[in-house]
């Protein structure tokens, strides 16, 4: 079922689907026959484990690079809905394996009774918004919104949210990155970050990215979940940040900017947009990777094509970066590749702010919290947040 599996008097021996037993138990064994020497080769266990983990999947393997890169400098990550259980696992997890620093808000009565159920002996910190002291945060969160109606009274009430409290906490300092959106729907849980901590000096749009992986390939889908009707600009941004986020999973970026048309074979409004935003990158002698569109999407992802009917495109490969024409196409296209294709997904990832902020789906399991997690402490160290 969905309970933890926890060592103790009524788990001693690992189930075969404990996920621990593939990176715990084998390499043990491992390091056993070549301690004894039974073993008829020796091996690096930290090369072994990767390998293992290679064996799951793209998607596994495409973590591990982060993983890796989050544990070399933890960070302090805000879990906002951190009186749920799957928080709280999750929040277990990315303590034990090093990944971050996790600062749960929530009451503190349920958060140590749920501990307590689950067992699980960590002792994270707790921020419990009806006892913590948050006149500071009203202080900020008032002067950040004081031309938008919020009054002092009206922040200190603001702060009993989770969402606004976390976000606070963020863009003072106090926490280097967050997540939310368990318990929430996205534009609920988005609202507060955008609102107080806002897009990145050289960034005006906010943009949600997935990453599919295949069995063979890996490809980042954007946005499938901010922006409703972008224009050129918008496709433009959304393009760049989405290349830069590919670039912390160590993959080098070839965009493509979707439409129903072909490199101008069909001429409208619609197809103008994404036609125009590939204009404007591959004029800009500061982006460094492929980019070409409009296009449709199997002309972007099938080799023979680009190469036989387009051998003109500036995609010398198939795309890995899929930029689509509007927020519909992009939700819709990425969940028909998730559930269709195989694929499967992590993110969404929110790129373009101004510190690191992940919105969940609500519902995700605690492996996707620990993903976004490691994601989020990555975005923290590329922005030297921290330090």
């Amino acid at each position: 079922g969905d309970q933890p599996l926890q060592y103790g008097p009524d788990y001693i021996i690992p189930k075969p689907v404990d996920p621990r037993v593939l990176f715990e138990v084998t390499p043990a064994v491992a390091r056993a026959a070549m301690d004894s020497g039974a073993a008829r080769t020796d091996l690096d266990t930290d090369e072994y484990v990767e390998e293992l983990e290679a064996r799951l999947g793209k998607s596994r393997e495409m973590m591990r690079v982060v993983l890796n890169k989050a544990k070399a400098d933890p960070k302090r990550v805000v879990l906002a809905e951190g009186d749920d259980e799957k928080m709280i696992r999750a929040a277990h997890q990315i303590d034990e394996q090093g990944i971050a620093h996790p600062v749960l808000i929530g009451d503190q009565e349920v958060i140590t009774d749920t501990m307590d159920s689950l067992g699980l002996a960590f002792d994270p910190e707790i921020v419990d918004p009806d006892t913590a002291n948050l006149r500071p945060y009203a202080e900020r969160l008032a002067e950040l919104r004081q031309r938008k109606g919020v009054t002092h009274t009206e922040a200190e009430d603001l702060l009993r949210d989770e969402n606004h409290l976390g976000s606070v906490m963020v863009e003072m300092g106090d926490a280097d990155a967050m997540l939310t959106g368990l318990t929430h729907d996205y534009p609920s849980a988005l609202r507060p970050p955008l609102r107080i901590i806002g897009t990145h000096d050289d960034a005006n749009y906010a943009a949600g990215v997935y990453l599919l992986a295949f069995k063979d390939r890996v490809v980042f889908c954007a946005d499938a979940t901010v922006n409703q009707e972008p224009d050129a600009d918008v496709l433009a941004e959304v393009t760049e940040h989405t290349a830069d986020l590919a670039r912390r999973f160590n993959i080098e970026p070839r965009a493509a900017l979707l439409s129903y048309s072909d490199f101008g074979s069909v001429d409208n409004e619609g197809t103008r947009k994404p036609r125009a935003a590939a204009r404007k990158l591959r004029e800009d002698s500061t982006v460094e990777f492929p980019v070409d569109g409009e296009m449709q999407a199997d002309t972007a992802v099938v080799e023979e094509m680009l190469s036989g009917t387009y051998d003109f495109s500036e995609l010398d490969e198939p795309a890995n970066v899929l930029i689509f024409p509007n927020l519909e196409a992009g939700n819709i296209g990425y969940k028909l590749l998730q559930r269709l294709g195989g694929a499967e997904a992590i993110g969404p990832m929110l790129v373009g702010m101004d510190k690191p902020v992940h919105v969940l789906q609500r519902g995700d399991e605690v492996k996707d919290i620990v993903n976004l997690a490691s994601v989020v402490v990555v975005d923290a160290q590329e922005n030297g947040i921290g330090e």
